[in-house]
């Protein structure tokens, strides 16, 4: 899919590139943006031959957050109206963290406001030395809302209450010493270094990845009691069941390459 705001390249492995395509505007989100990515999100969800996603950004910058036309427009709504408005963006952040293929997220630039929940919904994020990161809300007496529960379950709540508070910047290095990014490299290698990801993320089982980032969210979302001891346990049972897990199984038994492998 190529649009004003966003393109589409799918290779022959099934790795897909999102590019948000407003270079001239900082990659800033508004309506129209946002509908854009929470479709061709959901698209390349239903895409069986895409196997990996990776969010970047055209231009200097990675995203601005909420573009300055939008806002001018959300001045004049009503609660009502800015409860609709709040409820898409939220939709567009919980359809790229619950997505059922791995995510990558490279950041080239600045990721500001709900830039960085991009980068906090992504599996992985992987940022240039040049990147640099604010939660800006409070700036504009707002607050960062419907990117919090992603935001604070990469930084932990205690640096949250920090950066939520000072709206201060902070670069690569801190956003990596912060959970926020998984990997630093210089502008230059960023591409290869996604790369290098994909391809190793390209080895694993389509469903076995999306079943393991499901596994996550259902750990890291109770107490380790009888329930979750017994989900875990029918988890695993699932999975040695399935016609992927058999394959992998016979394929490291015999001691070649699983079908999902290419090449």
């Amino acid at each position: 899919m190529t649009t004003e705001t966003i393109l589409t390249q799918i290779d022959d492995r099934g790795v897909a590139t999102l590019t948000m395509n407003r270079p001239e505007l900082h990659n800033a989100f508004d309506d129209l943006l946002i509908a854009a990515l929470t479709a061709e999100l959901r698209r390349l969800e239903a895409d069986d031959s895409v196997r990996v996603v990776i969010l970047a950004a055209s231009g200097r910058s990675f995203s601005a957050g909420a573009d300055l036309s939008w806002m001018r427009r959300m001045a004049d709504y009503t609660r009502e109206e800015n409860l609709t408005d709040a409820q898409v963006l939220a939709e567009l952040m919980r359809t790229l963290a619950t997505l059922k293929k791995p995510t990558i997220a490279q950041v080239q630039g600045a990721a500001f406001g709900g830039g960085v929940g991009l980068v906090a919904c992504c599996d992985v994020a992987i940022a240039s030395r040049r990147a640099t990161f604010c939660l800006s809300e409070v700036k504009l007496g707002l607050i960062p809302a419907v990117i919090s529960p992603y935001v604070v379950e990469a930084l932990g709540p205690r640096a949250a209450r920090r950066y939520f508070q000072s709206a201060e910047i902070f670069d690569a290095a801190e956003a990596r010493g912060l959970g926020l990014v998984h990997e630093v490299t210089t502008e230059e290698e960023l591409p290869a270094a996604v790369e290098r990801l994909a391809a190793t993320l390209l080895l694993n089982g389509p469903r076995a990845m999306a079943a393991a980032k499901e596994l996550v969210a259902r750990v890291a979302s109770g107490p380790i009691d009888e329930a979750m001891i017994r989900d875990t346990a029918e988890r695993i049972a699932d999975t040695r069941a399935s016609a992927e897990g058999k394959e992998g199984l016979s394929a490291f038994l015999e001691k070649r390459k699983p079908r999902w492998v290419k090449g």
